[in-house]
């Protein structure tokens, strides 16, 4: 990201990163299997012939609930006939009309697709047993205006297990908290900008990564959900079932951004491969998952590129036309990993995430790093030296500690293959070995002990000379090589002029 920054530094006001849309599933874990379901129906005492009749009780206990809050706190219920209907709209409208400044906006109820259970017959065993399946029932949207988050809603099954859904706007927090603390700012939507002091933001934005969420999702939850007093249910067990973290990069005008948009739009589409992509989110090896699907879409908020890679995805676009955002989606968070113990007393190793809250400051620094890499991937776009100014100085020999260097011939097709190693996404994310540059000048290993350790020496050579032109920087203490910014853009360079066309060159 710093190579981004201060390559567009004179158009650059600022950064903020942090989490945007934040989803949690809160799930009745004792209730939510049919299992588990059979056991608690046995400690009170319901048969399951019963179940249909004692599960539309519990049903309809929920939504009185919710029709006695309406009318205590004076709040409308609304019955919407299509689940198409944004709710979050017509909450903005009420709270624009009626003028509120905190607490209960509306209460909505709408039939959705859920998972919940029913009750069959088994024809091996010639009894009734419980199953889990899809189904259609009842949600109650409770959309809050919170004093902490601004605008939230809580969303809660009317059908068992309960399962509830809080969704909360990281940048409406940050909204709410620079107004308690004075400071000037300008937000649109979920867009915060033209702020006036950067740092305090970014401290403010920082404390969704380390807030305890389960005392203040269980605060909500008890809100909405009668059941959770008297009914011997253990509370609910939270996770993260998606999230947005978006670095805003906020440019002074929207001149200063759109002068460069097109050109990071057009390099995004056109030159990120599945290696690129995969290597953005940390993850270069994935034979199973080679396919990435990338979109240009115009949308209200501004032009978007958007990378998928089976559920999650990678994203970037202009906000407002000011702010440009990177931004990581985690809908899945199995397909990365983290280093935790499994059990107390155990040696940590590397696991799948969760999805759990335990496990979001690994989450954060996944989302930071892919959307560091995303914009570091963008720095070399639009810069105005040209070719010959970074391909100049490594055709001269070099003297470096009064040994001399040979130049580089970077177009020559042996020199090609050798730069395209080190700019293959595995070496840039793992960095570079003695052994990748083997491969590539010699593919099958020598059998002969002569050939082998001239190889070696043909290899260490390279290394020494790639240093020496400043495309490699060794990495102390190690036997691994970094590719330097310098090297990003000689042989990113390299490559497209070796690759260019004759109507490309001419156009």
């Amino acid at each position: 990201m710093e190579r981004f920054l201060t390559r567009h530094e004179d158009r650059i006001a600022g950064i903020l990163t942090g989490f945007d849309r934040m989803r949690f599933r809160g799930t009745l874990r004792a209730i939510s299997n049919a299992k588990g379901l059979a056991i608690w129906l046995n400690q009170r005492h319901v048969l399951l012939k019963e179940f249909g009749r004692y599960a539309e009780q519990l049903s309809a206990q929920v939504t009185a609930h919710a029709h006695t809050m309406a009318g205590e706190l004076g709040r409308p219920f609304e019955y919407l006939g299509s689940w198409k209907i944004r709710k979050e709209d017509r909450a903005r409208e009420i709270l624009r009309r009626d003028g509120l400044r905190e607490g209960l906006i509306a209460i909505f109820s709408c039939v959705e697709g859920c998972r919940s259970f029913g009750v069959r017959g088994n024809r091996r065993t010639k009894r009734l047993e419980l199953v889990s399946q899809e189904r259609r029932c009842a949600h109650l949207y409770f959309y809050y205006w919170d004093h902490e988050f601004g605008l939230l809603h809580v969303r809660v099954q009317t059908w068992l297990p309960f399962t509830i859904q809080v969704c909360i706007n990281g940048r409406e927090w940050l909204a709410q908290q620079l107004r308690r603390c004075g400071s000037g700012f300008t937000q649109v939507d979920n867009c915060v900008f033209d702020v006036a002091d950067l740092g305090l933001a970014q401290r403010l934005l920082r404390q969704l990564e380390t807030r305890p969420w389960a005392r203040v999702l269980r605060v909500l939850a008890t809100r909405v959900n009668p059941h959770l007093r008297g009914h011997q249910l253990r509370p609910y067990y939270w996770s993260l079932e998606e999230s947005e973290y978006a670095t805003d990069v906020l440019f002074r005008d929207r001149a200063s951004l759109q002068a460069i948009y097109p050109a990071l739009t057009t390099h995004a589409f056109q030159h990120f491969r599945t290696p690129d992509v995969l290597r953005f989110l940390g993850r270069p090896r994935q034979p199973r998952e080679a396919e990435v699907t990338t979109r240009v879409q115009r949308r209200t908020e501004g032009v978007r590129v958007k990378h998928w890679v089976a559920e999650n995805s990678l994203k970037m676009y202009d906000k407002l036309g000011q702010v440009l955002r990177v931004e990581t989606t985690l809908n899945q968070p199995r397909r990365f990993q983290v280093y935790r113990a499994t059990a107390p007393g155990q040696a940590r190793h590397w696991v799948p995430l969760r999805k759990g809250i335990a496990d979001i400051p690994r989450r954060v620094a996944l989302a930071q790093a892919t959307n560091a890499r995303y914009l570091d991937a963008l720095s070399v776009v639009d810069l105005p030296t040209p070719v010959a100014h970074l391909l100049d100085p490594v055709t001269h020999p070099r003297l470096v500690n009064g040994r001399r260097y040979r130049p580089l011939h970077p177009i020559a097709p042996e020199e090609s293959r050798c730069l395209a190693q080190l700019a293959d996404g595995r070496t840039l994310l793992d960095d570079l070995h003695a052994s990748d540059l083997r491969r590539v000048l010699h593919p099958h290993e020598p059998i002969d002990p002569v050939e082998r350790r001239r190889l070696t020496g043909r290899v260490s050579r390279r290394l020494r000379l790639y240093r020496a032109h400043g495309l490699l920087a060794k990495v102390t203490g190690t036997r691994r090589y970094r590719v330097t910014p310098k090297g990003h853009q000689i042989i990113t360079a390299a490559l497209r002029c070796r690759a260019a066309t004759l109507q490309q060159l001419a156009a």
